[in-house]
């Protein structure tokens, strides 16, 4: 069973410094259709202009995914980490019983585009953490490779939940096949670009969600990015 999840149809802020469409309820946009999709709470795309961000601010019992698009973000927090965030590079911030950090535009004169990922732990009370992996380019290219997953396989930055991240980046006419496994939930964000989703045609900012599916069938219209989730 396929639900498409269209741009258009997202909760939309724009704060100035911050233009922001959140694929889930969040902040003052609440629509009880679309809380979460299992333990995936939020999924915001954020444009943030040139030396803005957020200042520091709190945060607990979540697991906190950003996957930088186009530019650069600068990442600070109560734990001492700081560093640079660009495209390829997943950063994993675990709130555990309490976080304080910031998340400024790393430019002064380029925006930043990325996606922010919320997923709820499957435990609370935890040691906050942060992590932070740069994947080679050829290794998103063609296909979909774990970024996150509750056992760091592949390489990729770890989860406190029975889920998995994926991402790929896809020339016009590159085919790929999901496998997926019909007792979990399957949710498929397009980042950029256009996509063929089992015959649905989805444009940047939509997204499909799937269950009972034993399989995505995946095909890019244009030059795309993908960014995918295996959950419970």
């Amino acid at each position: 069973m396929l639900t498409v999840r269209k741009s258009h149809e997202r909760g939309h802020a724009h704060h100035g410094w911050l233009d922001s469409h959140h694929t889930f309820s969040f902040a003052s946009y609440r629509d009880p259709a679309w809380m979460g999709f299992g333990p995936l709470r939020v999924i915001n795309e954020d444009v943030i202009a040139p030396g803005a961000g957020f200042p520091t601010h709190s945060h607990q019992d979540m697991e906190i995914v950003t996957w930088v698009l186009d530019g650069a973000l600068e990442h600070k927090d109560s734990l001492g980490n700081g560093g640079v965030i660009r495209p390829g590079e997943v950063q994993r911030m675990r709130a555990g019983h309490g976080i304080a950090h910031s998340e400024y535009n790393a430019s002064a004169t380029e925006p930043v585009h990325l996606l922010q990922i919320w997923i709820e732990p499957d435990a609370y009370g935890l040691e906050p953490g942060y992590a932070q992996i740069a994947f080679a380019p050829e290794s998103l290219q063609g296909k979909l490779r774990v970024i996150a997953s509750n056992d760091g396989r592949d390489g990729s930055v770890t989860i406190h939940q029975d889920a998995a991240i994926l991402a790929g980046r896809f020339r016009a006419g590159d085919r790929v096949t999901w496998p997926l496994d019909r007792e979990r939930r399957a949710w498929l964000q397009v980042a950029r670009g256009r996509v063929s989703v089992a015959g649905y045609p989805l444009e940047a900012g939509d997204a499909v969600a799937a269950r009972f599916e034993s399989g995505l069938a995946i095909e890019a219209l244009d030059d795309s990015e993908v960014v995918a989730f295996d959950l419970p």
